[in-house]
C-alpha cells in the first residue's frame, strides 16, 4: 500500500506504545535490555524445548479487578495489560469520550486449552467400558463453563473493551504473523481514507503452552536442546516460542495535534504479498517488495530490523536477500525476544519507532546476532537525522516473509519528540492474508 494520503492531516502516526516481553515492560526496559545483555531464554520449563518467558508482571496495574483477571487466559491477560500500557503512553487512559471513538484492531490466535482436563480424558479413554459415554461425561463435567469462550479469538478485544473502555469499532484478525500485519495495514488505510481518526492495534501470545509446543514439534519447527542466535541455527533450525504483548495507538496527524499528543513515528506504507513457498520464493518476494520502497530511502541511512525466526528454509532465503545489501545494518529481534506470531509485527514496529524516537539503533551483539557483516555495522547517522529503513521479516516454518521499513526526513518532529527528525515508518509484509473473524463497524 502506498502512502495512505497526500494530505499530511491524514498521515498515520504512532502516538502510544505498550509492549511486554522477556526483555521487560515498556519502551524504556526494552531499549535498556537491547543495549546491554538481554536475559537468557528459558530451557527448564519444557525441556528440551526453548522458550522466552515474561518476567513477573503486576497485572493489577492494568487489570484492577481480580474477577476480570480470573476469567481471562494468560494470553488475554498479557494482551489486555499491553493495551493498557499503550493507552497510558498515548495519554488516553480514563478519557471516556476519546476511548468511545477509538477503534480497535486485534491480531489473535485461538484460545488456550485446559491441559489437565485433556490429559485426564486421554488417560481414561482407553480403559473406559463405553468410550463415547465416558468422553461426553468428562467433557460436560471437567471443562470450565468459560473455557469455550476463552477459545474465541475475539475475546481479547472484548476484554480490552471491558477493562479499558475502548468502545469504537472492533475487528479481530486471525492468521498468525499476517494477522499482525493486516491489523496495522487496515488501521493505516482507514486513517488515510478518513474512516478512522485513532485506533488501538496489536496482539499477544503466551509461550507457556504445551499444546502449541506439541503442534510445532510435529512440524519440526520448535527450537530445542541448544539455544543459538537466529542467524546461527542452520544445524538445528527452529524458533523459540515467545510470550509477548504489543499494542500501538495509531492516529491521524490532525487528531494527534488537536489533542496535543506526542507523535513518535509516522507509518508511511504497509505492503503485503504472498508466495507459493517454492525454493527461492522468499528471496524473490523480498526483492520485489524492496523495489517498491527502496526509492523512499536515503542511501547510507538505512537499517533492517528482521523478524527472522530461525526456521528453515525461510531464514536462509532471507539471508540471501540481505547479503545483497551489505551496506545496511541488520538486527534480528527473534534472537532477543523469541517468536510470537500474531504480535510479532506490532512488536517490531514498536521497536522501530523507539529507535527512531531516540535517533539511534541499538548496538549489535555478534554473539547473539550471529556476527553477520551488516550486523556489525550499527546504523547511527546522528540524532538530528536518522534515516533508515527498519525491515522486519518473518522467516517462519513454511510461511512467508515480512519486512518493515523506517525512514526519517530532516524536518521537525511532533511536540515533545526526542529527535529533531521527522520519522516515517513504512512496513511491508509477504504472506497469506489474515482472516477477519469478528467485527462491529
Amino acid at each position: 500500500m502506498a502512502d495512505a494520503a497526500d494530505d499530511t492531516a491524514r498521515e498515520a502516526w504512532i502516538t502510544g506504545i505498550g509492549i511486554v516481553s522477556c526483555l521487560g515492560e515498556g519502551p524504556e526496559a526494552h531499549w535498556a535490555a537491547l543495549n546491554t545483555s538481554p536475559p537468557k531464554p528459558d530451557t527448564a520449563t519444557y525441556p528440551p524445548y526453548i522458550i522466552h518467558k515474561l518476567p513477573p508482571l503486576g497485572f493489577d496495574k492494568q487489570i484492577p479487578k481480580k474477577g476480570d483477571q480470573r476469567q481471562m487466559e494468560a494470553w488475554q491477560r498479557i494482551g489486555t495489560y499491553a493495551a493498557g500500557l499503550a493507552l497510558d503512553s498515548a495519554g488516553l487512559k480514563g478519557k471516556a469520550e476519546m476511548l468511545g471513538r477509538t477503534d480497535m484492531i486485534v491480531a489473535a490466535g485461538g484460545g488456550e486449552r485446559d491441559i489437565a482436563a485433556d490429559t485426564a480424558i486421554l488417560a481414561g479413554l482407553p480403559a473406559a467400558a463405553q468410550p463415547e459415554a465416558f468422553l461426553n461425561e468428562r467433557l460436560m463435567n471437567d471443562l470450565r463453563p468459560t473455557l469455550f469462550l476463552s477459545q474465541l479469538s475475539n475475546l481479547l478485544a472484548g476484554n480490552i473493551s471491558i477493562v479499558h473502555g475502548v468502545t469504537g469499532s472492533s475487528r479481530t484478525f486471525m492468521g498468525e504473523e499476517s494477522a499482525g500485519v493486516d491489523a496495522i495495514r487496515i488501521a493505516v488505510a482507514r486513517i488515510g481514507a478518513g474512516q478512522s481518526d485513532i485506533a488501538l492495534v496489536g496482539g499477544s501470545h503466551n509461550s507457556e503452552r504445551q499444546d502449541l509446543l506439541m503442534l510445532y514439534e510435529f512440524g519440526g519447527f520448535a527450537l530445542k536442546d541448544k539455544f543459538s542466535p537466529v542467524w546461527q541455527r542452520e544445524a538445528h533450525p527452529g524458533f523459540a516460542l515467545a510470550a509477548m504483548g504489543a499494542f500501538l495507538v495509531i492516529e491521524s496527524r490532525a487528531h494527534a495535534d488537536a489533542r496535543g499528543a506526542k507523535r513518535i513515528a509516522r507509518l508511511s506504507a504497509v505492503l503485503s504479498d504472498r508466495c507459493r513457498r517454492q525454493p527461492g520464493d522468499v528471496t524473490a518476494g523480498l526483492r520485489r517488495l524492496w523495489g517498491k520502497i527502496s526509492s523512499r530511502l536515503q542511501p547510507g541511512k538505512v537499517a533492517v530490523i528482521s523478524g527472522a525466526s530461525g526456521t528453515a528454509p525461510a531464514t536462509a532465503e532471507e539471508r540471501v536477500f540481505l547479503a545483497e545489501h551489505q551496506d545496511i545494518a541488520v538486527r534480528a529481534t527473534g534472537t532477543y525476544v523469541g517468536h510470537a506470531f500474531e504480535p510479532q509485527f506490532p512488536m517490531n514496529v514498536a521497536l522501530a519507532a523507539i529507535a527512531v524516537s531516540r535517533g539511534n539503533l541499538y548496538p549489535p551483539d555478534a554473539g547473539r546476532t550471529g556476527g553477520r557483516a551488516s550486523d556489525a555495522r550499527p546504523a547511527d547517522p546522528g540524532r538530528g537525522d536518522i534515516g533508515g529503513s527498519l525491515a522486519r521479516r518473518r522467516a517462519g516454518p513454511g510461511r512467508s516473509a515480512l519486512k518493515e521499513s523506517l525512514r526519517c526526513r530532516p524536518t521537525m518532529t511532533a511536540r515533545g519528540a526526542q529527535s529533531s527528525s521527522s520519522p516515517d515508518l513504512a512496513s511491508s509484509r509477504r504472506s497469506a492474508p489474515a482472516r477477519m473473524t469478528t467485527g462491529r463497524t
